[in-house]
């Protein structure tokens, strides 16, 4: 959620130079399940941030959140500013949705405002100087694999999915043929909610390919994977993961899960992805394709400016 706000701010920043003060605020636990109309600030745990700015300091010229925790602190940001500070929240906010200045939210969430922007996916920190500067710092281990060079990015369990060991050894193996018969190599990195034996069994299964499994230690090659890729696997559970896959104008390929209950909303984004050109459900095969990069944090940002007026 973090990397929804920062990446639309730092896209903001791109765009006209500012300063980015990020806030993390947790409710403390006997308050944290009340409805968001009966919290105040000073039900916030006092180990985290103060959202607001101190006694004589300037409110920001904008204010970005993310999640549910940050829904009465938005309007009351936007109360106390006198309105002098603009207020977006990304995600679909599901209470009072037309009181913020801008709701940037994914559009197979289906919801509708004069002050919404419906958006493909989240918004996230990719960006061409990201990538480049990540790629740079890994270049000593990606340059030399072969291509092409296939990206998997595992998500894990979820509300709606789930990833049992052995679906993810299933999924392995269809990785390891299509790899093989296409002579690449593999950049393979899992999420936190990775079970570890889907993990393990996946490891197993896919160590002998060249390339490189990152284990969780040392920098993260998150962003080198996305840029050194000829092709980008990831698995259905993330939207976040499907949407910056897409941001690399690189062919996507959807890898099925287990469903734990209807995932509609999944379908909408896959969808949604399909009909721009950038994903299809992976069929064992490593097509290649083009499409227009996905550019819909930069999008979100630029009508940010628009209503500020710059």
């Amino acid at each position: 959620m973090e990397n929804q706000a920062l990446g639309l701010a730092e896209a903001l920043q791109r765009l006209s130079p500012s300063e980015i003060t990020v806030r993390r605020v947790r409710w403390r636990k006997v308050f944290d399940k009340l409805p968001s109309a009966l919290k105040a600030p000073w039900m916030l745990d006092p180990a985290l941030d103060d959202p607001f700015p101190a006694t004589g300091e300037a409110w920001p010229d904008v204010w970005i959140a993310t999640g549910r925790a940050t829904l009465p602190l938005s309007l009351i940001a936007k109360r106390r500013s006198g309105g002098k500070t603009f207020v977006v929240q990304t995600q679909d906010p599901r209470w009072r949705t037309g009181d913020y200045d801008l709701v940037v939210a994914p559009r197979h969430d289906g919801i509708e405002g004069s002050n919404v922007l419906s958006i493909t996916g989240s918004p996230h920190r990719i960006s061409a100087a990201r990538l480049a500067e990540s790629a740079a710092a890994f270049a000593d281990r990606l340059d030399p694999l072969t291509r092409p060079r296939v990206a998997v990015l595992i998500g894990g369990k979820s509300r709606a999915h789930d990833l049992p060991e052995a679906h993810a050894a299933d999924l392995a193996d269809r990785i390891a043929a299509a790899i093989t018969a296409a002579g690449g190599s593999l950049m393979l990195t899992f999420s936190r909610r990775t079970p570890d034996a889907a993990k393990a069994a996946m490891t197993a299964r896919l160590s002998h390919l060249p390339g490189l499994i990152w284990d969780g230690t040392g920098a993260n090659p998150y962003f080198a994977f996305l840029q050194a890729a000829d092709h980008i696997l990831v698995t259905e559970d993330s939207a976040n993961m499907a949407a910056e896959a897409a941001s690399t104008g690189k062919p996507v390929h959807i890898l099925p899960m287990i469903s734990l209950k209807s995932t509609d909303k999944f379908a909408r984004l896959h969808a949604d992805l399909r009909e721009r050109g950038a994903a299809r459900p992976f069929d064992g095969a490593l097509a290649g394709w083009s499409y227009e990069p996905l550019a819909e944090t930069d999008r979100a940002a630029r009508m940010i400016l628009e209503k500020l007026g710059l």
